[in-house]
């Protein structure tokens, strides 16, 4: 027990102005706290802080340390006493961090006639000696770590008495805390780099290098106690805090009472916290800290703060004693029980429940917990019962920089349990909507959850040890990433829109109402329950004309280039499913959608399948398979097919049109066998080319076709389709090819042409006489042109007739009338011919084909010219033997075609250039080396050498010789186990690549369309989910004053409404403002249009072991780097310094400095290129 009668009695002094001598959320605390006591509030800041709150919080603030620097302006005594004399401060208030530990500060306060709000001069120097509190606690019998006794400052030194020590050991700065200055090694190796950044941060953060060693005890919990003792001999404590849960030895959470620890333990920890105290007569608040060894269950001291601590919240809560009060009260000289501190005697100090404090900071888990900053954007706190927040920077615009502490705000929850506490504090972390900058809170939530820290067991090796708590579910922030989307699109346009802008929003579009509730029973319904081949059997007994509505793929693949949404469609689901239930099928996925999806719409297709299915649940879905080309434009191997038939039909997909575009049935075979191993259908298509009416187009006749349905159907066809991709079978033709086709094989004919012509309609109708089953036809706003034939007219045309469709025909007005409204949207795609034309009978162009190519030609400025080019394709059709046109095939017609026009090529000429010496498209290369199969009788050989030379030349004619060898459709079945392996082996090449495991649906859109799909993740990771956009917002953007709704998943709409788009700043950037449901949000876009002021840095390539880049945003603090000077792999380049914490980037590979592209001094953003070494030569 320390003599009373020794210390000085003198009344309390008066305050009336305090001065906190730090910043953000300590210097705020301290400001409630002297509010509360009648006090007038002092700020000081830095001029790189002059944006913090803590300056506007104060009722006065004024800059200190002018030049020193953003943290040496905190630290500089004279400036912040000068100010305060000046001023007429009365009492300064350390806080934690910068000055609290110096000694030198508080004795220049007392000198300066100004009352520090912390213990005596002589304590600070005491205690803050780590070494020196050792001795005292040697002294009166308190346990301590095997280590140094006194300061080290001397490197050699340090490295002497380490080897005594033994390793591992830990170096801790003397003269500070907070992590910094501390570092823990395991190895003799490492000892010598690791002294020198500990004594270099030391130095830097505390003014002295002077460093301490100890013993370092691997499974150790750190537990503190808080003390409180006054000027007149009074020392209490205030129970234990459990602080073990640190990352790099600064405490991320902690729990008072700590829980889970021997009660014995726990009272000898304070006992002797009180003891130490009071032998040094100590006269504020600190905080004395133990390590507890949980395998040898032995204490030791390692440290008394003489100060107030981060974590003094959870004390404050469990015992409802206000410290900071008490700090200021007892630095005024009122006494410990006294009636102005209140605190009661040491048996009645309260120990109600359990408090959690979460330190929130601005870092990414994710990256290794670089300190992010920038501005926030969007910040809500969560709140209620048991929830305390203590911060200073936790709001809508404020800015982040990377000079300070990465601490946001301090979550306090309490319970009258340790699991209420820890359900608090979970459900409390979830509240928080922190955007703009990353945050660590994904991580807290994994440490939250985790079952050793719920049960007490965590210690100073958790975060280190539990590579789990690093696996955190990925954060949407959709409503962010949909403003920065919105953003760039009213900047910068749509790069699919043709720079296409209307005078004024499009009014909205309402669709057809649907009943809530089931929908009626439809086709699927019935294809679960007889299978595909009873429900082939039904469909051939019908005596009505079933239609199939193409209106959600090919019409608009081939009028509008596939570019409708998802959005629209979904709109009108429902409906559709509850008003058309007698529809057969919905063609609605595949073919060319599923690249465009992506490509074009950044869109996932596996979503459109599914958000559709969803609200179709009665009608069968139909797709477009391109045999071995899936739904690509090369050949895949045969489990690349076969994996993504099965994952479609597992998805929803009913009814699957299988083609090849050359009509050669080998590619069919895999595809074919995959579906008939699922529930779906497998509709077999032979595509038509050419007039069987016409004598002289004897290639493809009657007969051809004959014989391919015959063999499809002998490979287990259940349905036959006639693709008609260009609309050239004629009505009479059609006539005759469905007679015959009905009398030679015993399937179901499903019809499928194009409108191209303009009489369509009139081969539906002769079809249908002719018996055809089923017929593609869109709605009629749909229709026409490059389209199905009219939907709508061909069910009133069969109406009163015994193919009569018995579809409802105002139902399908109230669906068109719906879609010519939404087509107003697509205005700048909308380009296919406005009426038919016989012209399709020359070039023989699908309709999706006509489209694009006619896209194309615009994009070379020839569209003026468009009859030369559709003569030049029904040219190059012939030079290539008359074939089959069907994506893929007639786009590689396209492609030559195109490339022959605009180098003045005429197609007839082909054959006479040296062969092999034009760069020919790859496309026609690869279809005549085999890549899309063969057609029938093979290339005409002139064209065939002319194109690949003559060594090429052979080697395709070989392959083709061998594939011809084999029996069309018998080839051997794709074996399951060599399949599943290889599928295997390529989602772990995928895996690699995202360094996640894919999902199925990844796995098989990488597999169609790598770069494509590569493409579209990046765009999904920047700007989330855009299918959810209203379609004219998505491809023009807002209007000022414009308002919208987002539907972000079920019940959770977004209301945007933009606000005003900024002029440019330097470096080419705009903000766009809105209202958020109804709440200011800017978005910052650069705007392509206008050059930076700014030079802008050079960005490391990261794949470049060569190149090294900043690994965070921060300042560049000391450059080892030189031109020229070799450098070996692990060699030290340069460090950096944010937010006071230190990270050294060394070498990644051997080699030669050849370029430096920063100074010390300079500010660098996160990857930008710092030093380029190249290979030793």
């Amino acid at each position: 027990m320390s003599d009373v009668s020794s210390l000085p009695s003198a009344a309390p002094r008066p305050i009336r102005k305090l001065m906190a001598a730090n910043r953000s959320e300590i210097a705020v605390r301290i400001f409630r706290a002297g509010t509360e006591l009648g006090l007038r509030t002092v700020a000081v800041f830095a001029q790189e802080d002059r944006l913090s709150i803590h300056r506007y919080k104060a009722d006065e603030a004024y800059q200190v340390g002018q030049g020193q620097g953003p943290v040496a302006a905190y630290l500089d005594i004279a400036s912040i006493v000068g100010v305060a004399r000046e001023k007429g401060v009365d009492a300064i208030h350390p806080g934690y961090g910068f000055l609290s530990e110096n000694a030198d500060f508080a004795r220049a306060c007392q000198q300066a006639g100004i009352i520090f709000v912390g213990p005596r001069p002589e304590l600070l120097e005491m205690m803050g000696d780590k070494t020196a509190a050792r001795a005292l606690a040697k002294k009166i019998d308190v346990p301590v770590l095997p280590g140094t006794e006194e300061p080290v400052t001397d490197r050699a030194e340090a490295l002497k008495i380490a080897k005594q020590i033994g390793f591992p050991l830990i170096i801790k700065a003397a003269f500070g805390g907070g992590g910094r200055g501390m570092r823990v090694v395991h190895k003799a190796a490492d000892l010598a780099t690791l002294l020198d950044e500990a004594q270099g941060e030391a130095g830097r953060a505390f003014g002295n290098p002077a460093v301490f060693l100890e013993k370092y005890i691997a499974r150790a919990k750190h537990i503190e106690v808080q003390i409180l003792g006054d000027q007149h001999g009074n020392v209490i404590h205030l129970h234990e805090r459990d602080c073990s849960v640190q990352r790099r030895h600064q405490k991320v959470v902690e729990v008072a009472p700590s829980f889970g620890l021997p009660a014995g333990i726990v009272g000898e920890l304070c006992d002797a916290a009180a003891r130490m105290a009071r032998a040094i007569r100590y006269d504020n608040a600190g905080t004395i800290e133990f390590l507890y060894d949980l395998d040898r269950h032995e204490w030791f001291f390692i440290e008394m703060n003489p100060r107030i601590q981060v974590e003094h919240t959870v004390t404050e809560v469990i015992t409802g004693l206000d410290l900071v009060r008490a700090q200021i009260l007892i630095a005024q000289g009122h006494a410990l029980h006294s009636p102005e501190v209140g605190m009661p005697a040491q048996a009645e100090v309260p120990r109600n429940g359990f408090a959690i404090q979460c330190r929130i900071t601005t870092e990414d888990p994710e990256n290794k917990f670089i300190p992010d900053y920038g501005r926030i954007l969007a910040y809500r706190s969560p709140g209620g019962f048991g929830v305390r927040l203590d911060g200073a920077m936790g709001f809508a615009g404020a800015v982040i920089t990377p000079f300070y502490d990465s601490l946001l705000v301090k979550c306090i929850t309490s319970g009258q349990s340790y699991e209420v506490a820890l359900n608090r504090t979970r459900r409390v972390l979830t509240e928080f909507r922190i955007r703009g900058v990353k945050t660590n809170i994904p991580f807290l939530e994994n440490v939250i959850a985790h079952p050793t820290f719920r049960t007490g067991q965590a210690t100073t090796t958790l975060i280190d040890t539990t590579p789990e708590l690093f696996a955190f579910k990925p954060r949407r922030d959709r409503a962010t990433k949909l403003l920065n989307f919105l953003g760039n699109v009213i900047v910068n346009g749509n790069p699919h829109a043709k720079g296409f802008r209307p005078a004024k929003p499009f009014l909205p579009v309402t669709p057809p109402a649907g009943e809530h509730g089931e929908p009626p029973r439809g086709t699927r319904q019935l294809l679960l329950e007889l299978g595909p081949r009873g429900f082939a059997e039904w469909t051939r007994r019908q005596k009505r004309l079933l239609v199939t509505d193409t209106t959600f793929r090919d019409a608009h693949q081939s009028l509008m280039a596939t570019r409708v949404r998802s959005y629209d469609m979904l709109a009108c689901a429902g409906a559709l499913a509850d008003q058309l239930p007698g529809l057969y099928s919905l063609e609605m996925w595949g073919g060319a959608t599923f690249d465009t999806a992506m490509r074009f719409l950044n869109e996932d297709p596996w979503d459109r399948l599914r958000q559709l299915r969803a609200r179709v649940p009665n009608i069968c879905f139909q797709m477009l398979f391109r045999g071995a080309n899936a739904v690509g434009y090369t050949n895949y191997p045969d489990h690349v097919v076969a994996g993504f038939v099965r994952h479609a039909a597992e998805s929803g997909m009913d009814i699957f049109r299988i083609f090849d575009s050359l009509n050669y049935l080998p590619n069919l075979r895999v595809g074919m066998e995959a579906v008939q191993a699922t529930h779906a259908v497998c509709e077999a298509a032979i595509c038509y080319t050419g007039d069987i009416l016409d004598d002289r187009r004897d290639k493809f006749s009657l007969s051809y076709y004959v014989k391919l349905a015959r063999e499809l159907e002998r490979m287990g066809a259940h349905v036959l389709a006639i693709k008609d991709m260009a609309g050239l079978c004629r009505p009479y033709a059609a006539h005759k090819l469905v007679k015959t086709l009905r009398a030679e094989v015993g399937l179901p004919i499903h019809f499928h042409t194009h409108d191209t012509s303009g009489i369509a309609s009139a081969s539906i109708l002769r079809a249908t006489d002719a018996g055809v089953n089923i017929v593609d036809l869109a709605l009629a706003s749909m229709s026409g042109s490059t389209s199905q034939p009219n939907l709508n007219s061909v069910v009133a045309a069969l109406q009163h007739t015994p193919r009569d469709t018995r579809l409802d025909l105002d139902r399908l007005n109230t669906f068109s009338d719906y879609w010519e409204q939404v087509r107003e949207f697509y205005r700048p795609f909308d380009t296919a011919p406005k009426s038919g034309s016989a012209e399709v009978y020359l070039h023989e162009m699908p309709g999706g084909q006509y489209t694009n190519l006619k896209e194309q030609a615009a994009a070379m400025g020839v569209s003026h010219r468009w009859p030369e080019i559709a003569r030049t394709y029904a040219e190059v059709n012939q030079l290539f033997g008359d074939i089959v046109k069907v994506t893929p095939s007639s786009k590689v017609v396209g492609d030559l075609a195109l490339f022959l026009f605009s180098r003045g090529i005429k197609p007839a000429d082909v054959v006479n250039l040296e062969p092999g010496s034009t760069p020919y498209p790859e496309s026609a290369i690869d279809m005549l080396m085999g890549g899309l199969g063969w057609p029938e009788g093979g290339w005409p050989v002139a064209l065939w050498r002319a194109i690949l030379g003559e060594a090429r030349f052979r080697e395709a004619r070989a392959k083709y010789q061998a594939a011809t060898k084999k029996k069309a459709a018998r080839a051997r079945a794709l074996e399951p186990k060599p399949a599943a392996a290889a599928l295997a082996r390529l989602k772990a090449e995928l895996a690699e690549k995202l360094k996640r495991e894919p999902t199925d649906d990844e796995f098989y859109s990488h597999l169609m369309y790598p770069a494509v799909f590569a493409d579209f993740a990046k765009h999904q990771r920047e700007f989330g989910d855009v299918s959810v956009l209203p379609t004219p917002s998505f491809f023009y953007g807002l209007k000022p004053g414009e308002e919208i709704s987002v539907e972000i998943e079920e019940g959770k709409v977004l209301i945007i409404r933009l606000v005003n788009v900024g002029e440019p700043d330097k470096d080419g950037r705009r903000t766009v403002s809105y209202e958020l449901n109804g709440i200011t949000r800017e978005a910052f876009i650069l705007d392509k249009s206008v050059a930076p002021k700014a030079k802008a840095r050079a960005k490391a390539d990261l794949a470049d072991p060569l190149h090294v880049a900043a690994p965070i945003p921060g300042l560049i603090v000391v450059m080892s780097a030189s031109v020229g000077a070799k450098v070996a792999k692990g060699d030290k380049l340069f460090m950096m310094e944010a937010m006071k914490m230190q990270t050294t980037v060394y070498a990644q590979a051997d080699g030669i400095i050849a370029e430096v592209h920063a100074t010390v001094g300079e500010t660098v953003e996160a990857k930008d290129l710092i030093v380029k070494l190249r290979a030793a030569g």
